[in-house]
């Protein structure tokens, strides 16, 4: 049996259950999901809904009994006692791969974020097809799909919201600049005929007001915070994707099956000090105007007068 907590948002859900999941199928055992960090509030944390029953997981969630005996084995006091050991708690000892988690036994505990595709390379069809949401579109979804569908669509990522709002995250991620996002479309109109960009942002409206890119962008804005699901289907859709420094972007354009995608990741990941080497895969193509401490503008930046 692997147990593996989950925490965070969406796209961080994904990481770390893709991470046990691939152990779990090596070991042909039970995937089993911790959601306890969705029933408490944490301080500096946004708070977030677990997501992941939206999609076909292979993986049932604790019980509360097995809650009670995980918050035994894991307490700092007791477990200098002399109880049974054959669980294994394993904690991520850094952000970048670490191969050792690939080759652990079964009957362990994953506590971190594990944010690499290299914990599940050798199982990518797998976590491709379970990581679809079940739930149908929408009238409004489908509508934009069918002119994704249509284009040469590119999927455009801008995050903000805690990233802005929330001094614990402003001072982790930063937020990418409006010159990254310029450049990001200036070299994809540079290698597409007749790219078509969808928008897809939590502050729709500061996109709106500082994100010019020409007549050839739509910024899909119907879904709520609670459909997250969807507008990462929808991302994952487009042929080709610009994302941000945020989890739920990276998955938009991982997910994403087009054989010949163009997909644009920032230079600059974090502003605080973390290994991503591992993060961006080979293929992806890094542009300056990462993760920066301010995300304010003087002025607004058009992407058509820089194209």
């Amino acid at each position: 049996m692997i147990f593996v907590r989950l925490s965070g948002g969406l796209g961080n859900q994904l990481f770390q259950y893709a991470a046990g999941r691939r152990l779990a199928r090596r070991h042909n055992v039970e995937l089993v999901l911790d959601t306890s960090w969705f029933e408490n509030r944490y301080w500096q944390t946004t708070r977030r809904p677990y997501e992941l029953f939206r999609f076909d997981v292979r993986g049932r969630l604790m019980s509360s009994r097995e809650k009670r005996w995980l918050a035994l084995y894991t307490n700092n006091v007791l477990k200098r006692l002399p109880l049974p050991r054959e669980w294994r708690l394993v904690r991520e000892r850094h952000f970048n791969f670490d191969p050792a988690v690939l080759t652990l036994p079964d009957q362990v505990f994953l506590n971190g974020y594990w944010q690499s595709p290299r914990y599940f390379d050798d199982v990518a069809d797998c976590i491709r097809a379970e990581c679809v949401p079940m739930p149908p579109m929408g009238d409004e979804d489908r509508r934009v799909a069918d002119l994704m569908a249509d284009a040469d669509s590119v999927a455009i990522h801008v995050r903000r919201g805690d990233y802005v709002s929330l001094r614990a995250a402003r001072r982790t991620h930063g937020t990418c600049t409006l010159a990254y996002y310029v450049e990001a479309v200036r070299m994809m109109r540079e290698r597409l005929t007749s790219p078509r960009f969808f928008v897809f942002s939590d502050e729709p409206e500061w996109t709106r007001a500082h994100l010019h890119i020409g007549s050839d962008a739509i910024h899909v804005a119907h879904n709520d915070p609670g459909m997250a699901f969807q507008d990462l289907r929808l991302m994952s859709l487009c042929r080709h994707q610009i994302v941000a420094n945020s989890s739920m972007s990276w998955w938009g354009a991982w997910l994403n099956r087009h054989a010949q995608k163009l997909v644009i990741a920032p230079d600059r990941w974090f502003l605080a000090d973390l290994d991503t080497s591992d993060l961006i895969p080979h293929d992806w193509i890094r542009v300056a105007g990462g993760a920066t401490p301010d995300s304010r503008t003087d002025g607004k930046l058009d992407g058509r007068e820089q194209s």
